[in-house]
Formats: structure tokens, sequence, C-alpha cells
């Protein structure tokens, strides 16, 4: 069931298309479009590109009810869904974050031991090594430099592919055709093919891993493979999936959190002389908080009828959860719009909530806190090289950051 706007009582023109446009020169805040949405209404009315009607969830607290409620479900097939491209032939993709329980639950246990949090905190010595070594290499080389290319985009690829078992000497066709699927204006047929292209390339070294494997995650899924548990498709969707959200999101938090530190210097200051464990891991919710990377909303739709914040979502109807404005709900962190990195953000919405939360939240977590306990330190006198009107930013991208950052010291 497609959601119309006649049943909430609106006039089609009234309202608004989604995504939204964010304000120039506020590249860090939420769309003005979206935050006047959340003054309205926890539940307002948004067009999307094929005019369907779903509601937007705009406050934290009925973010978090809907991404809870098990009547509220995740998969891309089903009719209603708040879709942001158009399906292929046949319905959309098979990874597991698009299904719901129980074949999400068992296709998430099977790579849920990796990303514990005892298990990811044991890498710490080997992502501190891969940080201090790519700051050696922009410390030794010329200046200004690309944070992007040199460093933020590095970091994660680096530790996903040491994790995954993936050689990262392909890091330029695993990074060019990751870029592909996750831009919001690419057509159908390029987003396709960069998604064909990634399970072919998954395919391939599952079949390396099944004929020869390795102490690493992929080695692990092929095990699983052998013994019937998942198909081997299963095993190279859930691999492309790793690999993308392993390298995309946490580079553009590297690059994005630096920016938003840069512009805050006295922020940037308490970070960078605090040898504080914990004003550090502050600091990384924080800025997971105020950022908030995943732009597009977490799209649901209803199977049930729901009765939420004075409104009825009808089975059939989407919901999209906007959780960069849920994360700047004045009513779940006083002062919203203010960087405070002393501020206690743990309970912010920026990894989901609810069974379909980020999995690899504890190792993008780590990595993060990494990346800024160390890059500020060793590089003091760190700044952006030129204004930052001529930063690219990512609007254009599921994932927001920014496409270059040329710094210097």
């Amino acid at each position: 069931m497609t959601s119309t706007v006649e049943s909430a009582g609106e006039s089609p023109a009234a309202v608004p298309r989604f995504p939204m446009t964010r304000a120039a020169g506020c590249p860090f805040d939420p769309p003005p479009t979206a935050v006047a949405q959340q003054k309205q209404a926890p539940l307002t009315r948004v067009r999307l590109w094929d005019d369907s009607t779903p509601w937007l969830v705009t406050r934290y607290a009925e973010q978090r009810a809907l991404l809870a409620d098990p009547r509220v479900s995740a998969d891309i097939n089903r009719p209603g869904y708040p879709l942001q491209v158009a399906l292929p032939p046949g319905g959309g993709s098979a990874s597991f974050v698009l299904m719901d329980d129980p074949e999400h639950a068992r296709l998430r246990r099977m790579v849920t031991a990796p990303f514990a949090i005892k298990r990811v905190a044991a890498l710490r010595p080997a992502i501190q090594g891969i940080v201090d070594e790519l700051i050696d290499d922009m410390l030794a080389g010329p200046k200004p430099v690309d944070l992007v290319e040199a460093f933020a985009l590095p970091v994660p690829s680096l530790v996903i592919c040491e994790l995954l078992g993936v050689p990262y000497a392909d890091h330029d066709f695993f990074q060019d055709n990751s870029k592909i699927v996750i831009k919001r204006d690419a057509g159908p047929e390029q987003r396709m093919g960069a998604q064909r292209a990634l399970l072919g390339y998954l395919d391939d070294l599952m079949g390396r891993k099944l004929a020869d494997p390795a102490d690493d995650l992929l080695s692990g899924l092929a095990e699983r493979v052998r013994s019937g548990e998942m198909t081997r498709n299963e095993a190279a969707q859930m691999g492309v999936l790793l690999l993308i959200a392993g390298h995309e999101t946490t580079a553009n938090m590297i690059a994005l959190g630096t920016l938003a530190l840069l512009e805050h210097p006295a922020q940037l200051e308490l970070l960078r002389d605090s040898d504080d464990p914990k004003l550090v891991a502050s600091a990384v919710e924080e800025l997971l908080r105020y950022l908030n990377i995943v732009h597009n909303g977490r799209r649901r739709v209803a199977l049930e009828d729901i009765e939420i914040a004075g409104e009825r979502v009808r089975a059939g109807e989407g919901l999209i959860i906007a959780n960069d404005i849920g994360n700047r709900d004045p009513d779940a962190f006083p002062d919203p719009d203010r960087l405070d990195i002393e501020r206690d953000a743990r309970h912010h919405v920026a990894f989901g909530f609810g069974v379909h939360q980020c999995l690899g939240q504890p190792l993008a977590r780590l990595e993060l806190q990494v990346v800024y306990s160390t890059l500020y330190r060793r590089i003091p006198a760190l700044r952006l090289a030129g204004d930052i009107e001529r930063v690219p930013f990512k609007h254009d991208g599921n994932v927001y950051g920014v496409y270059e950052l040329p710094v210097t010291w």
C-alpha cells in the first residue's frame, strides 16, 4: 500500500521533498526543512522520487520506539517500503540488513563474533600501527595533502581488509565501485553494474577461501558455506556489505569529524591536549551524534496499524527514521546544535537502534578513538589548506562526508 497525503489531510503541494537540502554555509547541520518538520510534529509526511509520501519520523523518542517495534519491517521488497531508488527487476538486494527476523537474525549471527567488543579491542595495537604509519607518510611527504586520500580512506580500508581477508592491493577496485553503489544520483544500470562487480569479486574470493582457508572473517563464512549453514551467494552478499560498510562510513567520519573539530578550535584543543581515554571516547560519541553521516534516514514499512504520537501509521505505509534530526532533538540532547565533546551522547541513534543496529559499531568506535587521539596530537598545527567554502561535500551521496579535505601544518 502506497502512503498518501490524503490520509493525513494534507494537500500534495504542502508535502516537502525528501531527501532535503542543507543550508549553504551550514555543512554540519541537518537541512532547515527537516528541522522545521521536527518542530511541527514527531511524524510528518514527505514526498519521495516516485511521488510516494511516507512518514518522516523526526523526534528521538518516536524513532527509538519504531526502530524497536516488531510491527515495523526492514524488508526492502515489501509493498510500501520507502525506496531510495527503483528496484531492479526481480526485487532488491539480498543483504541481511534489509531482511526481517528470523532470516535477519540467522545471517547476522554468522558474523557477530568477529565484531564482539572484546575481539575488537584486541585489534587496537594493529589499528594504532596503521594510523601511525600513515601519519609518518604524511609528515614525510609534500604539503598540502588531501586527508581523505592520504589518511581517512586508507585507515578503515586497511583495517577491514585485514579483518575480512581481502587483499588491500585491490582497494582501488572496491573503493571505486563502493562509491557508485552509495551515490544517490547514480543511474540504475551504473549502480547495478557496480554491485555485480563487487559481488563477483567477493564470490571469487569466497571460492579461494573455500579452497584455501585462512584466519579471517571470509574464511569463517566459507566454513559455514561448507557446512551448509548458508549459501555461497549469501556469503558473498555479506562480504560485499561488510566491505562497503567497513570502510566508507568510517572514512567519512574521520574526515568530516576532523573538519568539524578544525572549525571548533576550542573543542579540538581540549581533545588534543587530553590524555584521558574517557574524553576521547566521549568525543567520538558526540561527533557521531553531531554529524550523522547517514543522512537519508533509515527506511522501514509498517506491518500493522501503529498508533504513535497521536498519529495512526497504517499497515503498508512507509517510515523514514531521520536519525540526523533525531540526534538534534532538544528533548534528548539539550542545546543540540552545539558541539560539546564533554557531553554524554552515548544514547545517540547514529548506529540505529533495536535488532538492526549497526553490527560494526564496536570497530568503528575503536578506529575513531585511535584516530582522534593520535592525529591531532602528532600534527598539532593541522589546519585547512584553504577556505571551508571550497571543500566539496557529498550532498549527492547516501553517506555524507567530503570528497577531499586539503590540509597542511
